[in-house]
């Protein structure tokens, strides 16, 4: 049975850094899935994910980001997912979960919004850095409801003790989603 993390948070919490370190230390043959490269294939008619007007373009983004889990998951591989994955995009994932056999957990990175900002901000190249774009994903991930008990406070983490967190979350079976 493979074993799907789905590593998310804010922009600028730390995911890609701490999924590439879980995914590459990892005692099984293990991908590494990053989101934003499924968003940044679009090359005409880009909408930035964080708007309303974006809504059915993240939809099909995904449905492909799922459909790709999937493959690698049903394959064999345990998947390492970094990305903006709220609670409100989770619902597939379960469906393709249930649907695979494989064994899900949720791990919500969330250092404080001043960290957030710092490490966001910080950023070079395509990465998102607006402070406004920054501060309403935050804002997203403030609240889990009763997903609450998958965040993980890394504002005093670097990479490698953040890293060293997710696998303990994971490894206690408390992350796990029901499917």
């Amino acid at each position: 049975m493979s074993d799907v993390l789905l590593l998310t948070g804010p922009s600028g919490s730390g995911k890609t850094t701490v999924a590439r370190l879980v995914a590459t230390d990892a005692a099984r043959p293990t991908v590494h899935v990053t989101t934003d490269e499924f968003f940044r294939a679009i090359r005409t008619g880009f909408i930035p994910p964080y708007l309303p007007e974006s809504q059915r373009q993240n939809v099909v983004v995904v449905d492909a980001i799922v459909a790709a889990v999937a493959v690698f998951a049903d394959g064999g591989y345990d998947v390492v997912v970094d990305g903006i994955i709220g609670p409100w995009f989770l619902p597939p994932y379960r469906t393709a979960a249930a649907e695979g056999q494989w064994r899900m957990s949720y791990v919500v990175l969330r250092p404080d919004l001043a960290t957030t900002l710092e490490r966001g901000q910080a950023r070079a190249g395509v990465e998102l850095t607006d402070t406004d774009a920054l501060t309403g994903l935050h804002a997203a991930f403030a609240d889990l409801g009763e997903l609450e008990r998958h965040a993980l406070d890394t504002t005093r983490l670097d990479a490698e003790e953040t890293a060293a967190k997710v696998r303990e979350a994971v490894a206690s079976g408390s992350y796990l989603l029901s499917v």
